[in-house]
């Protein structure tokens, strides 16, 4: 059995969608939902959102890391976990969902307890202060596996809970886009290189595509070595079920990020832009505003994420 026993979907699932999803028809849930915005508290970009076992978090521009309430979105932390004001580009949560991660700007990461509200401050890990654009976490609170994208190509993996971390290059040295993992030492990434990579170790990588897709790679979303879903420019969607990659087109936004499980699920991008996966095909479907979108995530409800502090909730 996988030592990953509590998945990040699962979390979605503990925080009510289970739920919701057994109150209401799927098909009516569909029909009705409509997208609306939320009121925040910040007007930085926001660059990730993650359900944990407390709720919706979403982080960004300056640090900010916002928590939804049952009295809307209030802001937690400012400045990030070091104080400096340094941007949050990505968020991963422990499978227990008692831990938020987050990294960024100038080597920035931290750790978020959701129950006390402490932060521990992993930053500038060797010395590194580069960009950090993304964060995978599996495991428990305290013994978490963390693995931070670089943007200079590089994968900084800790086994310890963030006390130290090896890097190793996967690819060229093109900036990292965005990384996940399906178990504690399998996931996928995606760089600047147009290229795509899994590891079943956690330390090796190896390169599994995409051949001719000339678009860039922004988003992954990895839920078993034959099951991945890659977002990027031209609105394209690659997803690959262990035989080969497959190409859909939903127009021409570029989509920062993908959520799919069990073939539903969410892509976002430019424009506001939202599709929506229904088991075979994308929809788009109407949202109220124009701001370029970042990142989506599954649960109840689905919150989207993007420029000019946008909360999306469907």
């Amino acid at each position: 059995m996988s030592e990953r026993t509590i998945t990040r979907r699962s979390v979605l699932k503990a925080t009510g969608a289970a739920v919701a999803a057994a109150a209401v028809p799927a098909g009516a849930q569909a029909a009705d939902a409509q997208w609306t915005v939320a009121e925040t508290p910040t007007e930085n970009t926001l660059y990730d959102v993650q359900y944990t076992s407390a709720g919706a978090y979403a982080v960004g521009g300056g640090g900010v890391v916002l928590e939804r309430t049952a009295d809307g979105w209030r802001k937690v932390l400012d400045g990030g976990p070091t104080g400096n004001g340094n941007d949050l580009y990505g968020a991963g949560v422990t499978d227990d969902g008692e831990r938020l991660w987050f990294v960024g700007a100038s080597g920035a990461i931290g750790e978020y307890d959701v129950s006390t509200g402490d932060v521990n401050d992993y930053s500038a890990p060797n010395d590194v202060t580069n960009n950090f654009n993304d964060v995978a976490v599996t495991r428990r609170e305290g013994e978490a596996y963390v693995y931070v994208a670089g943007d200079s190509g590089k994968v900084y993996s800790s086994f310890d809970n963030g006390e130290t971390f090896d890097e190793v290059t996967p690819g060229s040295g093109a900036a990292i886009e965005a990384i996940d993992f399906h178990d504690p030492r399998g996931g996928h990434l995606v760089d600047g290189n147009q290229s795509v990579f899994a590891t079943g170790d956690g330390t090796t990588w190896e390169k599994v595509g995409i051949a001719d897709a000339d678009v860039n790679f922004y988003g992954v979303d990895s839920d078993a070595n034959d099951n991945v879903w890659v977002s990027g420019g031209g609105g394209m969607i690659h997803d690959y079920d262990g035989a080969g990659w497959r190409p859909e087109d939903t127009g021409d936004a570029g989509l920062r990020d993908v959520e799919i499980e069990r073939g539903v699920g969410y892509t976002v991008g430019g424009g506001g832009k939202v599709y929506r996966r229904d088991g075979s095909d994308w929809t788009q479907e109407q949202t109220p505003v124009g701001q370029n979108l970042k990142a989506v995530v599954r649960g109840d409800p689905p919150i989207a994420v993007g420029a000019a502090g946008t909360v999306l909730e469907r």
